[in-house]
């Protein structure tokens, strides 16, 4: 039978069947490796296509829970792997695999991160004393308009990679595998530009038109990823040591209002010039901004008023844009979903979001689903993710 580990061990020898079944792809394929201590998907530079999937627990006890668990890391190990794709040789009989590839699994940098919800630590698990501390259900915002049908979930994927085929793919693949312990409770799929169209639109663009991801928290900086985006050791029960909060947060941007407004207007309201990305008065995407010279209630100043105290509040963003086609009366609806992961959700989201209430972009945006969770450490040296939460 074939294992988890054992795919793993094979990487090597699924690489070269890899360029075997896909020979137009003569680079090797590009993948992720999530055996270390923090998942892939985080720290890894964001792909073109996502999909984010909450899911409810069939599971009864502890043990359904792990075998949850099980199951869905010997999938992402598969999909994960390139390689050839069994095809099934009986016509009677279900395909094994849903075929959107085709015949091979090539590298598109596709991750699978798992994370979980507050409701998994209730009393169906035994796991209330292993909850991390921060870790509850999304709060209501002054501005929301939350649908109970797109919010919270026992369980959160998100999958990215390199194309829309591979995503869904994966997705598809899993909930096949884990039917009989996970049902799917809603979905979104994201995208963001393939490549830069010039050096100047490295940081996508989100639906707002203006630049989104500026100042994020340097993934190479490993010193501000561990202070700032990995729970450390000691702060919280000593199984989530390596993991992270994550926030999901579905947001309609009122693309119709927004198109209406002065260009002036919408800069005054983000802080930033609309072409260039840069701070108002400045004329670099990077430059620093000068508090002085942006209104007392741009986005970005509350965001992050660049101050000593204000320091601990940064937080990785990794979000992605939507466009789900019209509403019943309409109107376009697409937005962002803002995803981020910080060490801290009382540091990290909450603090920026207290600070956000109230701004003036409310008037152009409508936050509708999504929930807080809580990202699993890596695999490490564990049989499946979130052994160490179970033992």
């Amino acid at each position: 039978m074939t294992t988890r580990r054992s795919l793993l061990l094979g990487l090597g020898g699924a690489l070269a069947l890899a360029e075997a079944v896909c020979p137009a792809r003569a680079a090797p394929p590009a993948v992720l490796d999530w055996r270390g201590p923090h998942q892939a998907g985080i720290a890894t530079p964001p792909t073109p296509f996502a999909i984010f999937a909450a899911f409810d627990l069939l599971a009864q006890d502890r043990a359904d829970l792990r075998e949850a668990l099980r199951l869905l890391s010997d999938e992402i190990a598969t999909q994960t792997v390139p390689g050839p794709i069994p095809q099934g040789d009986d016509p009677l009989m279900p395909p094994p695999d849903n075929g959107l590839l085709g015949e091979g699994r090539a590298g598109q940098r596709l991750s699978v991160t798992v994370s979980l919800g507050a409701s998994v630590f209730d009393d169906r698990f035994g796991l209330a004393a292993r909850r991390p501390r921060e870790l509850t259900a999304m709060e209501r915002f002054p501005n929301d308009a939350i649908d109970p049908d797109l919010a919270h979930g026992d369980l959160m994927l998100q999958i990215s990679a390199d194309t829309r085929e591979a995503v869904l793919h994966a997705l598809r693949a899993i909930v096949r595998r884990t039917g009989r312990v996970l049902v799917p409770r809603w979905q979104i799929e994201g995208f963001l530009p393939a490549r830069p169209a010039a050096p100047a639109e490295a940081t996508p663009r989100n639906m707002l038109g203006f630049k989104d991801g500026t100042s994020n928290i340097d993934r190479d900086d490993a010193a501000a990823m561990d202070r700032l985006v990995w729970v450390p050791p000691g702060s919280e029960p000593a199984w989530t040591a390596g993991g992270s909060y994550q926030v999901v947060r579905l947001i309609r941007n009122l693309v119709e209002r927004w198109d209406r407004t002065q260009l002036a207007a919408q800069e005054a309201i983000m802080g930033r010039h609309r072409l260039s990305g840069a701070p108002l008065g400045k004329t670099e995407e990077h430059d620093t901004p000068d508090m002085a010279l942006l209104p007392d209630k741009a986005h970005i100043r509350l965001a992050n008023p660049r101050q000593p105290e204000s320091a601990a509040n940064l937080i990785l963003r990794r979000g992605y844009n939507y466009a789900r086609g019209l509403d019943r009366a309409g109107r376009m609806d697409m937005g962002l979903i803002f995803v981020s992961y910080q060490a801290s959700l009382d540091a990290g989201f909450r603090a920026v979001q207290a600070r956000l209430n109230g701004e003036p972009l409310e008037e152009y945006v409508k936050p509708f689903g999504g929930g807080y969770f809580f990202a699993l450490p890596g695999l490490g040296s564990q049989d499946h993710l979130g052994q160490t939460l179970l033992d």
